[in-house]
Parts: structure tokens; C-alpha cells; sequence
């Protein structure tokens, strides 16, 4: 699956476009554009359905009652993400939860290669009262859908047609795009504040939806919304969501629990212990070797910022998914940043894609060295044997993207005679035997090696 994400006047990001690997890493310093890009992706794929729609006509509707509409799929498709990518983009002040207008002069767009009509086969019923009404077919190797009504003649003047058109329009979007787009699942960086405070803000949730179910009909329930409930950029609101749905959450297995349960027991131990949730909806997180029971208030910030990814990958995690982490680093150990950035590898190869902002040198090190072992060399394989690396931690070089967050030369717009410089992504050079060539983390601990040097030799 390719996808490519083109953005311009997101936050700080000037102008840039950036593709997803099997992994993918978004580094550089603070402030430059990190979160804005992981943000705005993960807003899209999270609501995708909301914008895509199918330009289908009343005409199409009436002339399909009476005989087979023929609907060319090919253009539309096309036409369809890029109409869908500018409502999206209407929407960002909502998905970033600023003030309305925030984002007039932003652009974004989604380019995927994963949309092949040919290829598709379906063949879609809309009911009516448990009866067929209208079938939507496709055949593989068109580029045509078929589509025919099954209405009795004295049906027809009971039809509501924007009914239909919606109805309709939902099951060509999702016969078309359907398996396109990655599920999102992501990690925000508020997290341990979220695992703090889940029942806090369920009881907050909670008492206003008791307080809009009991108000006069006559309020507008959005000024409820805004006085009682404070929006999060949609990151932050999906983390609270989860959260809130633990307990439901652990009656499921992923694909991880069923067929590479290895992996939950080096998870466990990286935690350093499991997390558990009553019946009554309390969560605790369990020491390894103890028989302590901790709240997330009482448990070590590194317990709290691996409580969502625990649980991601004990019961929600599936092949095809696009895990999302907003600095893995958070509260962890170098050590456990390695292992971090192992585990990624890990899901990569296993069909979970990832993508990543830290500003972890550990973690860029780490998956450096994944790259570079990587190769049928006896010395490398020695290497890798000592130092406990197994083979399905090794990444090939192709699999990863990175990009470094920083201030570059913008291209040239129309009316400008010379470049200016802007927030973007750069994408940076990976080697297949060095790995990844990452200068603004080496120039940082060259700096300090160089301060060193000359606080212990510079009387010389």
C-alpha cells in the first residue's frame, strides 16, 4: 500500500509532502511540524468516510428504475479523494481543535496508488422493508458498475430519492475505497495524562450527555458541547475514547495474542509488569514479580505511557493497521527506547505499518542497526547472535522512510522571484549497509563530546 500526503499552512509545516514505509519516522527538534503532519494524516484516515462521496445524479436514480444505468468509475474515483481531500481540509480547525478559520490557506491532499477499479469485484443491495431495491454490480476487469432497480412499477412514485442518492452513495464509496486506506490507531503524546485521568474525563463526558439529554429541545446542543465539554485535536479525543473503553477493549484478541504471544511477553517486559481492569472498570498495573495492585496514579510514568500500546497490542492490534506514536521515547529508559524500536520493527514485518515522531537518537540508532545487520554476512550474523537480535527484528533498508522536521528552502511559488525558507519535511538518505543519515542528532552529541573534550583536555 502507497501513500503519499501533500500539506501547505498546516501549523508551522510551510509547504511538504511525505510517503508512508512499513515504517515510518518523523524526527527533528521541538516545534517544527512533528505532530501538525501526524495530526493531519491521522485525522483523515480516522474520517475518511465522512468526505468521500459519490456524485451520483436524480437522473441516474429515475432512469435506473426503468432500465440498467451504466456509472464510469474510473474518473470518478479520482475526482472523488481529491473533492474529499478539500472538505477534509474545510474541517481542520475541527480536527486540531483550534478557532474557526485557523487553517483558510491550508491544502491537503492524499495520493494512493492502493484504488484499482479494474481489480474490484462487488455486487451491493440496497433493501427496502427487507426487499431488494436497487443492486449496484461491478464485475472484475471494468471499469463500469451496473446499476439496476428491483421497485415495483406502483413503488415508485413512494421513493424518496435523496434517500436513495444517500444510500446509494454510501455502498459505491465503500465498494471502491474499502481496504484503500489503513486503519489508524494512534498514540498521543498526552497519554499519560489520559491514563491518569480516564475516569475524570468519562465522568466529564458522561454528565454531558446526561445534561444534553435532559435539556429544553429548544437549546442548541452545541453551545451545550462548548460550555460543558472542551474539544481535543483528534488524536487527543481518540485516546480518550479508547481509554474509556477498556473494559470492553480486553474481551478481544489481536492477531499478536493468537499467533506471536512471544512478542506480549518481551512487551511485558519492557512495562515491567501487566496491566489489569476489573469488572467494576478499575485499572491497575501489576509489577513483575510482585503481588502489588497500583493505580495509574500510583504507577511509574513509564507504566502510563505504554498503557494504550499494551492494550493495542493485546486485543485491538490487526495485519494492515497503521499504528500511530507520538514520541515512543516518553518516560522510557535508553534501554527500553531500543526495545522499542525493535518491537516497531517487529510489527512492521508483520503487517502492522508504523510511523513515528520522537526525538529519540536511541531509537534512530536502533533501528540504524536493524538495517545494517540486515545482511547475509557471517560477520554480521555473529554480531547479531551476541548481541541477541533476532531475525525478525531485522528491517530492510526500502521498508523505512524518514524525514527530518526542519527550515529548508520552499520551491517557488507563482509572483515569487526568489525561494523562501519554511517549515517541512526533508527526507533523509538511507543507506542499505550505514543506515539512516540522520546529521541534526550527530551534530547535537558532537557539540557535547567537543564541550567534553575541552573541559578535561582544554588546560593543555
Amino acid at each position: 500500500m502507497s501513500l503519499t500526503v501533500r500539506l501547505k499552512n498546516i501549523g508551522i509545516l510551510k509547504q511538504t509532502e511525505f510517503s508512508l514505509g512499513d515504517l515510518t519516522i518523523i524526527c527533528g527538534e521541538n516545534n517544527t511540524g512533528k505532530t501538525y503532519a501526524a495530526c493531519a494524516l491521522y485525522g483523515f484516515l480516522h474520517s475518511w468516510h465522512q468526505f468521500i462521496r459519490f456524485p451520483i445524479s436524480d437522473s441516474q436514480i429515475q432512469q435506473a428504475l426503468t432500465e440498467q444505468v451504466k456509472i464510469d468509475l474510473a474518473q470518478a474515483t479520482d475526482d472523488m479523494l481529491v473533492e474529499a481531500c478539500k472538505k477534509y481540509t474545510e474541517q481542520l480547525d475541527k480536527i486540531f481543535a483550534v478557532s474557526e478559520g485557523a487553517f483558510q490557506n491550508s491544502e491537503f491532499h492524499l495520493m494512493t496508488d492502493e484504488i484499482n477499479i479494474q481489480d474490484k469485484k462487488f455486487n451491493s443491495i440496497l433493501t427496502s422493508l427487507q426487499n431488494p431495491a436497487f443492486i449496484f454490480a461491478k464485475s472484475k476487469g471494468s471499469k463500469e458498475a451496473i446499476l439496476t432497480s428491483r421497485i415495483k412499477q406502483k413503488e415508485q412514485k413512494e421513493i424518496d430519492i435523496d434517500s436513495v442518492k444517500s444510500a446509494i452513495d454510501f455502498i459505491i464509496v465503500d465498494d471502491i475505497f474499502s481496504g484503500s486506506f489503513p486503519r489508524p490507531f494512534i498514540v498521543s503524546a498526552e497519554r499519560t495524562g489520559i491514563s491518569t485521568f480516564r475516569k475524570e474525563l468519562n465522568f466529564a463526558r458522561s454528565q454531558l450527555l446526561k445534561e444534553m439529554a435532559g435539556a429544553d429541545r429548544d437549546i442548541d446542543p452545541r453551545q451545550l458541547l462548548s460550555k460543558g465539554y472542551q474539544r481535543y485535536p483528534s488524536p487527543i479525543e481518540a485516546d480518550v475514547d479508547f481509554m474509556g473503553q477498556l473494559q470492553d477493549v480486553t474481551k478481544n484478541k489481536s492477531f499478536i495474542a493468537k499467533e506471536h504471544p512471544e512478542i506480549l511477553d518481551d512487551f511485558a517486559d519492557i512495562v515491567g509488569g501487566t496491566y489489569v481492569i476489573t469488572q467494576n472498570d478499575q485499572l491497575y498495573y501489576i509489577p513483575k514479580g510482585t503481588r502489588l495492585k497500583l493505580t495509574m496514579v500510583e504507577s511509574s510514568s513509564a507504566a502510563r505511557a505504554l498503557l494504550d500500546l499494551s492494550f493495542y497490542l493485546n486485543c485491538v492490534a490487526e495485519k494492515g493497521d497503521l499504528l500511530m506514536v507520538d514520541e515512543p521515547e516518553l518516560s522510557l529508559h535508553p534501554e527500553n527506547q531500543r526495545r522499542i524500536a525493535r518491537l516497531f520493527a517487529r510489527l512492521a514485518n508483520l503487517g502492522i505499518k508504523v510511523f513515528i515522531t520522537t526525538h529519540s537518537d536511541y531509537i534512530v540508532k536502533e533501528l540504524n542497526t536493524l538495517i545494517m545487520l540486515n545482511h547475509d554476512k557471517p560477520h554480521l550474523k555473529r554480531v547479531a547472535e551476541e548481541n541477541g537480535y533476532q531475525d525478525s527484528e531485522l528491517i530492510k533498508a526500502d521498508q523505512v522512510k524518514v524525514y527530518v522536521a526542519e527550515e529548508a528552502l520552499m520551491p517557488l511559488e507563482e509572483g515569487q522571484k526568489r525561494r523562501r525558507r519554511g517549515h517541512t519535511l526533508v527526507p533523509a538518505k538511507i543507506h542499505p549497509e550505514l543506515g539512516i543519515g540522520v546529521s541534526s542528532f550527530d551534530k547535537t552529541i558532537d557539540d557535547m563530546n567537543r564541550i567534553q573534550d575541552d573541559i578535561v583536555w582544554g588546560a593543555e
